[in-house]
């Protein structure tokens, strides 16, 4: 990470970040942003250079309590240790926005993707990867973490009717900017650097083998990010391993992610309303308020669906989306009431043996 004067600005450093920092700069501690991950140990960008970090133990413990462990693209307070390259994360500072999704398995955890990002690219490949349902999702999330999401379709250049696709697509990413570009030619490349101006942050996101490294390796001119040969089915190969910030020449961050095979969403009530406005704003106009748009009369959503004016796919992807936050608030719901119970049970228990009494 090759760093300039204003070093700290040119990683995204803004004065409310400053006033979030001022309690800990008493404390002989440095403001950083986590760059990179590996394995629990985490690699922090400051004004004077790369320090690998772990976390300290009491921050360890109420971040992993709170579901707030430090994610690439966070800002903390960390204390450089003496003649290292090392450092101890004391403090992880508010996060602005934030890329989260529900973690893989059974348990309702947050797992955090992307923080302080400004915009993110939601990426797909107009060759094979496009899918109207899985950009849905992605948008919802973008808009619940309150990052401008902007869709990029990569490889252009293996696409037969482009025109047609980009309308599919811009049909359904309402009011999102849509760029279609070839990581192989390098068209429409350039025109993706406006949103980097003013050291801004852009999180790449999308399904393994769209191209992601390849565009990022575009955006800086060299080939930095490692990536295989296309197959002959034309996807690519998964390549990116961990999250990491990434410094561009011209000014601005890219934040490449490892391929997501599914993304399930997380506490994105907001988002949902926002990707899918066509649904939410023919709702109100229904008979009953509480209208599942299913069988009642006088529906208005389905009344469109009828007309034509609303694609069927559209309104299930909504319902389906629907469906899986209800379950997700239930599982959260429940989860907060084990917590809650463990918590009192430990509180008795000290209780009984601070008075002498059996546990």
């Amino acid at each position: 990470m090759n760093l300039h004067s204003n070093a700290l600005e040119r990683l995204g450093w803004t004065a409310e970040l400053q006033t979030f920092f001022r309690p800990h700069a008493g404390a002989g501690l440095v403001p950083a942003r986590v760059g990179a991950q590996h394995r629990g140990a985490y690699v922090l960008y400051t004004e004077h250079g790369e320090l690998w970090a772990d976390l300290a133990g009491r921050i360890s413990h109420e971040a992993g309590a709170a579901g707030g462990m430090p994610a690439v693209g966070d800002w903390v307070a960390a204390r450089p240790l003496s003649d290292e390259r090392r450092a101890v994360i004391q403090a992880l500072l508010p996060r602005r926005t934030k890329f989260s999704r529900k973690a893989a398995g059974l348990a309702a955890e947050e797992q955090v993707v992307a923080a302080n990002v400004d915009v993110v690219f939601v990426v797909s490949a107009l060759a094979h990867d496009l899918n109207p349902r899985r950009l849905e999702r992605y948008l919802a999330s973008c808009w619940e973490g309150a990052a401008d999401p902007v869709v990029v379709l990569t490889k252009a250049d293996l696409c037969a009717d482009l025109p047609a696709r980009v309308a599919e697509v811009t049909a359904i990413a309402l009011g999102v900017p849509v760029h279609a570009v070839s990581n192989v030619t390098g068209d429409g490349v350039d025109e993706l650097r406006q949103w980097f101006g003013g050291n801004r942050t852009v999180a790449l996101l999308g399904s393994s083998g769209v191209g992601k490294s390849s565009l990022v390796n575009r955006l800086l001119g060299e080939d930095v990010q490692a990536v295989r040969e296309i197959r002959a089915d034309g996807r690519g190969r998964h390549t990116t391993t961990h999250r990491e910030l990434t410094l561009l020449p011209g000014g601005g961050l890219v934040l490449d992610t490892p391929g997501m095979r599914e993304v399930q969403l997380w506490d994105a009530d907001a988002g949902v309303e926002t990707a899918f406005d066509d649904v939410e704003r023919l709702a109100p106009l229904c008979r009953f308020t509480d209208c599942r748009h299913e069988s009642e009369p006088g529906c208005a959503v389905k009344a469109a669906v009828a007309d034509g004016v609303l694609s069927p796919d559209r309104l299930e992807g909504y319902e389906k989306l629907r469906r899986e936050l209800a379950v997700l608030g239930r599982r959260v719901g429940k989860r907060a009431e084990a917590e809650e119970r463990r918590r009192w049970r430990v509180l008795n228990r000290a209780h009984r043996q601070r008075d002498g009494l059996r546990p």
